[in-house]
């Protein structure tokens, strides 16, 4: 009889737990996301793996004994609207961390705002713009805008490329690429012979394109935006009957990307996450791991591929989740400090380190060069 008892009673005390846990305050992660617009293809994948793994946190018990929140807003693309939702999530909110700013644009316009209110920020937009110069409350996860000039430059430069075109789009993501890459030009003795611009909302970029194929002596084409508009220029660029190698930046980094180029995307090369592939790393990558279990997670709930973009986002979640660990709180500032100390955190994005002077962490290596064949990517070597 004493140990029906017993039995009952833990049983009781656990079920009791697990009450006092659902009941005990959330801690909430407030996001702004570009879930429609033209870059929904990287604000949908986001919001839905925050959604996931804000879920599956919670199965599991939360975080240090509180359920996880999540609180979002859809900027459909509008930094703007980013601005007025930032806002929203830190003074109406009370939100205990920020994840999100899909695109420069919109993490920009929320800096001065959680800067102010000293709210932890994690961005998921690529521009190095949002974490140079260091500012003490903003965070990212993926690469920067330069280390994908870099990486490319790199690759032409093994390829004998010296003179190239850019095609920036106007966005934040796209003219901050533009700088950057007229910055790293000289270092891999690259010379730009033409520079044209696009609009993230153009139909048609044949004019440019006629330009560049027009000019005497370019031997590839290096396209820095994100969203629908690449896809667009790639169609265009195989319309027009250029042949020239054709780079893209980590921005289109999806396999959305795939599905809106068609066959016009074969032999398009571009950096990336190892999160497109991975299937095809070795066993004895420490990412194999992170990338493959995501990818798996994802798919199963939403019977969709994933892209880079979703597990920016689950880096931005797990990081913070980490921080608050470390914290023991979601007081802001030991959640901050403890985000900035983040070292050898393996993820999606790669192994990141961060530091009082790099608030990304990762480096060159955890770029892939990858290329489209057949309608796949396939790691160059």
């Amino acid at each position: 009889m004493k140990k029906t008892f017993s039995k009952i009673t833990l049983a009781g005390l656990l079920l009791a737990g697990s009450f006092a846990a659902i009941a005990a305050d959330p801690i909430k992660i407030g996001s702004v996301l570009s879930v429609t617009g033209p870059a929904a293809s990287l604000g949908d994948p986001e919001l839905k793996t925050l959604q996931l793994y804000v879920d599956q946190i919670n199965k599991q018990g939360g975080v240090i004994g509180r359920p996880l929140q999540l609180i979002h807003y859809d900027d459909g693309s509008d930094a703007n609207k980013a601005n007025g939702f930032a806002k929203r999530l830190i003074d109406d909110d009370k939100v205990d961390v920020i994840i999100g700013g899909t695109t420069t644009g919109a993490t920009m316009s929320m800096v001065p705002l959680v800067e102010k209110s000293k709210t932890p920020f994690i961005s998921l937009a690529g521009a190095v713009v949002v974490i140079e110069p260091v500012k003490k409350w903003v965070f990212k996860t993926p690469h920067t805008d330069r280390m994908a000039a870099e990486k490319v430059f790199d690759d032409m430069k093994k390829r004998g490329i010296t003179k190239i075109a850019l095609l920036s789009e106007t966005s934040g993501f796209g003219q901050s690429g533009k700088k950057e890459v007229e910055a790293v030009l000289n270092k891999y003795g690259i010379t730009l012979l033409a520079n044209e611009t696009y609009g993230p909302k153009d139909t048609d970029v044949s004019p440019q394109l006629t330009k560049i194929k027009n000019t005497d002596g370019v031997q590839a084409l290096f396209v820095f935006g994100l969203g629908q508009g690449p896809a667009i220029v790639t169609k265009n660029f195989k319309q027009l009957g250029l042949t020239m190698p054709l780079y893209q930046s980590h921005g289109v980094a999806s396999d959305e990307f795939l599905k809106l180029a068609g066959p016009a995307a074969e032999s398009v090369r571009l950096p990336s996450p190892a999160q497109l592939i991975p299937s095809k790393l070795a066993d004895s990558d420490p990412q194999k791991a992170v990338v493959v279990a995501y990818d798996n997670a994802y798919k199963a709930q939403y019977k969709q591929d994933v892209s880079t973009f979703g597990g920016y986002a689950y880096d931005g979640l797990m990081i913070a989740v980490d921080a608050i660990k470390h914290a023991g709180s979601t007081d802001k500032e030991k959640v901050r400090d403890a985000i900035e100390a983040t070292k050898g955190y393996v993820g999606s994005s790669g192994n990141v380190n961060m530091s009082a002077t790099d608030h990304m962490g990762l480096d060159l290596s955890s770029f892939r060069m990858l290329e489209i064949k057949n309608g796949d990517w396939v790691l160059v070597n």
